[in-house]
């Protein structure tokens, strides 16, 4: 797909992987539509962008209220008119034992990582498939393919939306419109600082720079990719757990060990 032109939604435009990506896209000459909770983050970006020759929408919200994702299609359309691309990449994350949840945490993930941006794409779907033209992508992660200890409920909404995903690029198999499931390792943003981290750095786990998972995120785009997965060898990993789970429950054993003084400690 050529980005040039493409009108493009970004959740979560704000963060570590959304800004850069903003940047990114905005360098390919996108029209841009940004969402994130954080108005001013967004108007800075907006004037960078600006600055940089690309016409740029921000809408700030919530995506964790009821009805949000209603409410920002309608306005979307009405001020920008129809999405050539959606990009999902809204998120949160949580760390830490599973039993020191709390049952609002746990719900508020599920509302941002899952249900605002299947909301979101089926809000924008209709007009997609009746111009038999569009691409729904979905940030997901490496956690969605291989549960990591002490991130069960962050792990659960990356499942989900990897199979969201398949699913839904099989029910639009004979529309045009297509679906892309990015799924980066653990990132260096500023939402895995603290706890997250520490606990990275003592186990030796290996991380990408926003900027270069911003980068994979567009070619992705660019390719049509369906499913792409960044860093080696956590793609290995990937097809191992997929046909033997138990060998990698072994594999994994002593990171859990070493990664359970961080998860205990960490705020729930």
């Amino acid at each position: 797909m050529i980005i040039n032109g493409q009108r493009i939604l970004i959740t979560g435009a704000a963060g570590g992987i959304g800004s850069e990506l903003t940047l990114a896209l905005a360098a390919k000459g996108a029209e841009l539509i940004l969402v994130d909770l954080d108005a001013n983050k967004l108007r800075q970006l907006k004037q960078t962008a600006f600055e940089r020759g690309c016409k740029t929408h921000v809408f700030p919200c919530d995506l964790a209220a009821p009805d949000a994702s209603h409410k920002l299609t309608e306005a979307i359309l009405d001020e920008v008119g129809g999405i050539d691309i959606l990009i999902n990449c809204a998120g949160i994350t949580s760390f830490g034992q599973f039993q020191a949840q709390t049952p609002e945490s746990i719900e508020k993930l599920w509302r941002i990582n899952v249900i605002a941006p299947m909301q979101l794409t089926r809000e924008l779907l209709p007009s997609m498939t009746a111009r038999r033209s569009g691409r729904i992508v979905n940030v997901g992660s490496i956690f969605g393919s291989i549960g990591f200890a002490y991130f069960a409920t962050y792990s659960a909404s990356k499942f989900a939306m990897r199979g969201f995903s398949e699913a839904l690029r099989r029910e639009l198999e004979d529309t045009e419109v297509g679906v892309t499931y990015v799924a980066p390792r653990y990132t260096k943003t500023p939402l895995n600082n603290g706890a997250v981290s520490k606990m990275a750095q003592a186990v030796g786990m290996n991380g990408d720079e926003p900027s270069v998972v911003a980068q994979h995120v567009v070619r992705a785009i660019e390719k049509d990719s369906t499913d792409y997965y960044i860093g080696w060898p956590e793609c290995l990993f990937v097809r191992i757990n997929a046909v033997l789970p138990r060998l990698v429950d072994g594999a994994l054993r002593k990171q859990n060990a070493q990664a359970r003084p961080f998860a205990t400690n960490a705020s729930p």
